[in-house]
């Protein structure tokens, strides 16, 4: 398939899981490695013509950014350009720290909420709107998803509606009306081992917010996530065939 995703990074340049996030979503969209081109958000954010060069666009994570701090570089200018993504309707599919963007970007609200951080392995619910949607209602109402993060949504943007559920966070997930922009708070782009790697990795990060109990009882939560694992798949194939 010759389908080209812009991906957009927010990760330190020494950060290792900048190439392990590519490669996640190399092997989470199924398209060759080549197919899928990284822009760094911390040289700030591309341009317009930039992102329409390419079929589709994604946003990952960030390992040390936040959207309630507002401390990327060209942050503004970020904010500015995802509202024209959606406005010209470019296809697009945010995981995380990209859910959070788009959230802030059209109008919602994100608050930082430690003691609702979600890191491992959770059980996601469909809502009435995500069991509607072309591309949620291809889940089961219940289904495994894989997440970190110690931000979350508290109110989603006027006419956007939620499409999953957590038992700690009400907002998982959206799609804008009328185009093809979906995002998620979970990562599609992770399974078990991807994510295990990830929380690994900024277990130092989590120390602040989770206990040492908390941090064993979370690594022996992750599980498999296959129907939330396919999904970026199944949104180039809504988008594409």
């Amino acid at each position: 398939m010759k389908i080209r995703f812009l991906l957009l990074q927010a990760r330190l340049p020494d950060d290792p899981m900048k190439s392990h996030e590519h490669e996640c979503f190399v092997r989470g969209s199924g398209l060759p490695r080549e197919n899928v081109v990284v822009h760094d958000l911390c040289d700030g954010p591309p341009s317009m013509t930039d992102v329409r060069r390419h079929d589709a666009l994604t946003v990952g994570g960030s390992g040390d950014y936040y959207v309630t701090r507002g401390d990327l570089r060209g942050f503004d200018a970020l904010l500015d350009l995802l509202r024209e993504v959606v406005t010209i309707g470019h296809p697009t599919f945010a995981s995380c720290f990209g859910y959070q963007l788009l959230v802030r970007a059209l109008g919602g609200e994100i608050v930082h909420d430690p003691d609702r951080t979600e890191v491992g392995s959770y059980e996601l619910f469909l809502t009435d709107e995500g069991r509607a949607d072309p591309l949620f209602r291809t889940l089961p109402d219940r289904f495994w998803a894989q997440l970190g993060h110690k931000e979350r949504a508290r109110r989603h943007p006027n006419g956007v509606p939620n499409l999953a559920r957590s038992d700690l966070s009400p907002f998982q997930a959206l799609r804008v009306p009328g185009v093809p922009v979906w995002a998620s708070q979970f990562h599609p782009e992770l399974d078990r081992e991807t994510n295990l790697d990830r929380f690994r990795y900024y277990q130092s990060g989590y120390a602040r917010y989770m206990t040492e109990e908390e941090r064993d009882a979370a690594a022996l939560s992750f599980r498999e996530s296959p129907e939330a694992s396919d999904l970026l798949r199944t949104f180039i194939e809504l988008v594409f065939d």
